[in-house]
């Protein structure tokens, strides 16, 4: 059986620094921090009192306020990047068959705000079990394409990955194969996430895993730096339509990039360590490679998971250098998120979205707040440091991986 070509027709970002694609876009390249004090709940007994959260959204200018009230953040954010996506596609609602078009979404945690929420509410109570009737169907993460799908009616595949920091990009890997095998015309993928709460910074740093430079929130996500000290927790959302590539062209749909491979691997090593010899990462790199048919020596730019923490940056970085030998010092090689910040379960949707545009523009987004080598990375690699630098990129790699050691890895290409 021939596999089907997939492309990207339509792209949609609720981030940090930009609540819209072309605003994403324009944050990204101008190296704008996302991180500030967090807004949404009095952090200051907590531990990291700052975050990248969304800024300047008000949900009922894209939502009805009834409708939204039934929506957790999570799904809130969802609808807005999926209609921006949807819109941005072009297609024509009415003609296509909506049998054949899938949502297919990635979220690491799902509604966390509702689960708080309606815990706390019973715990200030007098023990008598009153719950919200919405309680559950905010909660779940599944909710999310489930909106999306009835909205707009589309009756094809429709489920979430969980796969902690790696589901939005599992859902995109999910999506190509769907459309590969002709399962669907067109999938509506990425992953959105809402966890900037008091459970979610709570929990993330019990854990110590989050930056605590209160004094400077601008500058904490520091990947690559010898000075990172941790992730910085990120909310928002991405979307992007895959489309077969021949129903993509017969409407006339402007296309971004192919997607032309998908990789997945485990380290089974740790809950939540990566591998310190990045075996794993090694593992996935190679078997997005063998996916698309591609040599190491292919691949221009790598959107690196790169999360500002000790241990994960290196072991990321040695992977790259073991999968890519020399050819490794010819990548642009960056992280987003020391300007986004990490989106968890929606981080591989936007940092797939970066890389789509890298792609696009001929420009690769820096890597900010770089100010000390550090001694373990090799200072040979090219991490595009605080500046964005202009290439003509033929294929771009993101990299997602997640809590319980899972690896996703995706490759987009310029359309022949």
């Amino acid at each position: 059986m021939e596999l089907k070509r997939v492309v990207v027709t339509g792209l949609g970002a609720l981030t940090p620094i930009g609540n819209t694609k072309d605003e994403y876009w324009n944050g990204l390249v101008n190296g704008k921090s996302g991180a500030a004090p967090i807004t949404h709940f009095d952090a200051e007994k907590f531990k990291t009192q700052f975050a990248c959260e969304i800024k300047n959204f008000e949900v009922t200018d894209f939502i009805d306020r009834k409708l939204a009230r039934q929506m957790d953040k999570f799904s809130q954010y969802a609808m807005v990047a999926s209609d921006e996506a949807i819109a941005d596609s072009k297609l024509d609602l009415d003609a296509i068959n909506k049998y054949r078009v899938g949502v297919i979404w990635g979220a690491g945690i799902g509604g966390l705000e509702t689960f708080q929420e309606e815990v706390l509410n019973y715990a200030a109570g007098d023990g008598t079990p009153r719950f919200s009737p919405r309680f559950i169907p905010k909660m779940i993460a599944d909710i999310a394409p489930g909106n999306i799908s009835i909205k707009y009616g589309f009756m094809g595949p429709n489920y979430t990955t969980v796969s902690a920091c790696a589901s939005s990009a599992n859902s995109m890997i999910d999506a190509l194969n769907t459309i590969r095998l002709g399962h669907c015309d067109v999938v509506i993928t990425g992953g959105s996430e809402a966890a900037v709460t008091i459970a979610g910074m709570g929990g993330f740093n019990a854990m110590h895993a989050m930056s605590t430079r209160n004094d400077s929130p601008e500058t904490a996500s520091r990947p690559f730096d010898a000075n990172r000290d941790g992730f910085v927790l990120g909310e928002g959302a991405g979307a992007i339509v895959l489309e077969e590539y021949e129903h993509a062209k017969a409407r006339g749909a402007k296309i971004y990039a192919e997607v032309v491979g998908g990789g997945l691997s485990s380290d089974a090593y740790h809950m939540t360590a990566p591998h310190p010899d990045g075996i794993g990462v090694v593992a996935v790199m190679k078997n997005c490679l063998e996916n698309a048919g591609l040599k190491p020596e292919d691949v221009d730019h790598i959107n690196t998971h790169g999360t500002s923490t000790p241990l994960g940056d290196v072991a990321e970085l040695k992977a790259i250098s073991e999968v890519f030998g020399d050819h490794a010092k010819n990548i642009n090689i960056n992280s987003t998120k020391s300007m986004t910040g990490h989106l968890l379960g929606a981080a591989g949707a936007i940092e797939a979205i970066a890389s789509i545009l890298a792609l696009e523009n001929g420009i690769i987004p820096p890597t900010i707040n770089h100010e000390t080598a550090d001694e373990n990375i090799d200072p040979e690699l090219n991490l595009t440091l605080n500046k964005a630098q202009k290439r003509d990129i033929k294929v771009a790699m993101s990299n997602t991986f997640g809590f319980g050691g899972h690896n996703a890895c995706v490759l987009f290409k310029k359309l022949d």
